[in-house]
């Protein structure tokens, strides 16, 4: 059962800490000259077709979640840095239509339908159909409001399509790849119908789910939402020809606990805007904040011993050091609680957190600035809340 090898899994990185601090150099220095620029080149393309998304609603929405969650983007194609310079273009030009599609369907979920459940699921049917090697699309906006997206979200699930079976080891690790990505539209389409129909059938859903045993249930909702994380990592995989179908489960099963820390700190950075909002909080199913922190370093040790258990640990060590380091790198420095309830966590990954924080703050500065340039301000001028993305 996922999440049951790594419990009791010792503290410190200290072990792992010359073979992840090797991998973060050798990442840094693949991923600036050979995927970053394909990284830019991509968000481009995408960019332009989004901007010719005939209806409105979609258009806005397209080009709102491209502009503000680029970062997004930039970081997950970090994992394409293991990747054979070879076929790294590939699998980046298949990693990039992926994120780009999550965020986009995240946006359209997120939005009131009728028949939330429905409306989900038919949208998420385009993962099914971006890892498929082959077969007609669906309609994906059968139970949507709006339908004319020009053939942006078909182009999405194309591309990715055909990079991610143009690697070679794409027949073995597909399976996985898919059934991660079922289960993230599943988490997605019912997170974001617990504004309509409560959370309930989220948690009965995620109760039901093979890591029940091991997480609470609203970790497994949390992972499975954010598991397209895995997804990439699998992607990746898919590009070394002597992987196989039980390497790829395995690191399906080894990222859960790491997809489970992006969605809460996601949650605790949203704190306050979903308090305002009444947005969808995962961190308000907890008890209490002492639990909150107890949580994060339980699931950052799982993730650390989980890492270290796969072929390359260095590399997965520095993703997940490097997911944790994305969001505490977004936390006001005058953000007391989230500091605070951040804080084990992070004594849980030292000594190789702080040069990911170093190295997403200097990112988030310089985004920041052109931000501000783009909204006319002058540099020390701050905007009002919300006029700048943080995380764009």
């Amino acid at each position: 059962m996922a999440g049951q090898a790594w419990v009791g899994a010792p503290r410190a990185l200290a072990p792992w800490s010359a073979a992840a601090k090797l991998a973060l150099l050798r990442a840094n220095v693949r991923y600036w000259p050979s995927v970053f620029p394909g990284v830019r080149r991509e968000l481009a393309k995408w960019d332009r077709r989004a901007q010719e998304i005939p209806d409105a609603t979609l258009r806005e929405q397209a080009v709102a979640k491209l502009r503000e969650e680029r970062f997004n983007t930039e970081v997950a194609a970090t994992l394409a840095t293991r990747v054979p310079r070879a076929r790294r273009r590939t699998a980046v030009a298949a990693i990039v239509a992926l994120e780009v599609m999550y965020d986009y369907l995240d946006g359209l979920t997120e939005q009131p339908a009728r028949r939330p459940l429905a409306n989900g699921r038919q949208l998420y049917r385009a993962f099914a159909d971006a890892t498929a090697c082959c077969g007609p699309l669906a309609d994906y906006y059968r139970h949507h409001p709006q339908h004319d997206d020009g053939g942006y979200l078909a182009a999405l699930v194309t591309t990715c399509r055909y990079a991610m079976w143009s690697l070679p080891a794409a027949q073995v690790v597909a399976p996985a790849i898919a059934e991660v990505l079922a289960r993230c539209g599943e988490a997605q389409t019912r997170t974001h119908a617990v504004a309509q129909l409560g959370a309930g059938q989220l948690r009965a859903w995620a109760s039901a789910q093979p890591e029940a045993g091991a997480m609470r249930w609203l970790e497994v909702a949390a992972a499975a939402a954010a598991s397209v994380l895995a997804a990439h990592a699998l992607i990746a995989l898919a590009a070394d020809p002597a992987a196989s179908s039980a390497l790829a489960v395995r690191v399906a099963d080894a990222y859960l606990a790491t997809c489970a820390l992006t969605t809460l700190l996601d949650s605790l950075i949203d704190a306050d805007a979903d308090a305002r909002d009444g947005g969808h909080a995962f961190l308000g199913y907890y008890a209490a904040d002492a639990e909150v922190a107890q949580r994060l370093a339980r699931l950052a040790r799982d993730a650390v011993a989980a890492a270290s258990l796969l072929p390359g640990a260095g590399h997965h060590l520095t993703i997940v050091v490097g997911a944790v380091a994305f969001y505490l790198s977004a936390i006001e420095p005058g953000n007391a609680r989230a500091r605070g309830l951040t804080a084990p966590m992070a004594r849980e990954l030292r000594p190789l957190l702080a040069p990911p924080l170093v190295i997403f703050g200097v990112w988030r500065r310089v985004k920041r600035r052109r931000a501000l340039r783009a909204h006319g301000l002058p540099r020390g001028r701050s905007p009002a809340v919300g006029a700048v993305p943080l995380l764009g």
